[in-house]
């Protein structure tokens, strides 16, 4: 495995793929300042509190608006029908699901894939799949992104040698790529079924086209921008080169392939009456995961179930709230569990092997010269 320079050889001592010994006192606490550091004076530091004190009460109300709503539509559920909405369920939908549960996440492993590269790191794929997935799927389901996926991340990848500050910046473009994808499936949606999301979000469709193109304006913007020539930004303190043309085209398709497959895993569970297509459906679970962010719920939790069941045009509740449940379970809680499994394995993994290594010395060492 070809290393960059910046990695102290010392590190890299009785280091074997995923079973390699971590590196001496792996600094966690330099990995998370790299987020908080702060730059500027008084002004600056004044400006970012008030947009953390608006952004706090941009995302409660978001939250307090999403429970209202939830609570209101779970009041009118017939615990009956919710069951039976369940037990229609076919086999076929479930195995569909998992399918594109599996797409999503492979297409996951691109965004640290794209990652690497732009940092110029050489990492192989089973390290970057085991960090990628695990991170992914703790984040998914707990939240707070920065300690969790990023605690993963760091923990996989010191083993592999990249610098605390590396990870750092693949976390930064990784979740820049999952916000590409965004835009773009936003944008094109509102323009090209502009007449029939305007009855779910009742905006006239000139107005959600107007949206959609300026989204789609902006996206292509950003590309030309990072393609004329190297571009640089600080985030949190530290200075960042963006991916160029190839890396940023590479990250709107990997972006968009995860998002239409995690949006078609719910799609696939809905029951047969939704009446609604596959293309604006893909939009609206964007706007919907949108929102969940926002709203710094764990997963989305509450705020996108909420806005599924406020927009999608199907008569059923029970059948939405019943389809929102099983994608909660195969997207979010059977990737949670294995990705614990495979953390589990892959330290036991660790562990033994570096066990076996010092029994090997031990009795290379009691051998006569």
């Amino acid at each position: 495995m070809a290393i960059n320079e910046e990695v102290r050889p010392e590190r890299m001592k009785g280091r074997r793929g995923l079973g390699g010994s971590l590196p001496q006192k792996p600094n966690l606490h330099s990995w998370l300042a790299s987020f908080s550091a702060e730059g500027g004076g008084e002004d600056h530091k004044r400006r970012r509190q008030i947009a953390t004190y608006i952004g706090a009460c941009f995302s409660l109300g978001i939250a307090a608006l999403a429970i209202f709503v939830l609570i209101h539509t779970l009041a009118h559920i017939n615990p009956g029908q919710l069951r039976a909405a369940f037990d229609a369920t076919e086999n076929n939908q479930i195995l569909a699901a998992l399918g594109l549960t599996a797409l999503s996440f492979l297409a996951l492993t691109g965004y640290d894939g794209v990652a690497l590269l732009q940092l110029r790191q050489k990492v192989p794929y089973t390290t970057t799949a085991l960090a990628s997935f695990t991170s992914y799927a703790i984040c998914f389901t707990l939240g707070f992104p920065l300690i969790t996926a990023g605690t993963v991340r760091f923990w996989i990848y010191s083993q592999a040698g990249i610098s605390p500050a590396k990870i750092a910046s693949l976390t930064v473009i990784a979740g820049v790529t999952y916000w590409l994808g965004m835009v773009f499936i936003l944008a094109i949606g509102l323009i090209f079924r502009a007449g029939m999301i305007s009855q779910l979000d009742h905006f006239a469709p000139h107005i959600n086209m107007l949206i959609g193109i300026a989204a789609l304006g902006g996206l292509v913007a950003y590309l030309v921008w990072v393609s004329v020539e190297h571009r640089w930004t600080r985030i949190q303190g530290f200075k960042l080169e963006l991916p160029g043309f190839k890396l940023t085209t590479a990250q709107i398709v990997l972006s968009v392939i995860d998002l239409c497959a995690a949006a078609g895993v719910l799609y696939a569970l809905l029951p047969d009456t939704h009446g609604i297509d596959f293309f604006t459906f893909a939009a609206v679970y964007v706007f919907a995961c949108a929102l969940g962010i926002a709203s710094y719920a764990p997963g989305g939790i509450g705020v996108f179930e909420a806005t599924m069941l406020k927009i999608l045009p199907i008569p059923s509740q029970e059948g939405v709230l019943a389809s929102l449940l099983m994608f909660r379970i195969i997207y979010y809680l059977i990737p949670f569990v294995l990705a614990f499994a495979l953390l589990g394995a892959n330290e036991g993994y660790r562990r033994w092997s570096d066990l076996r290594e010092a029994m090997r010395r031990a009795t290379s060492d009691k051998d006569p010269d």
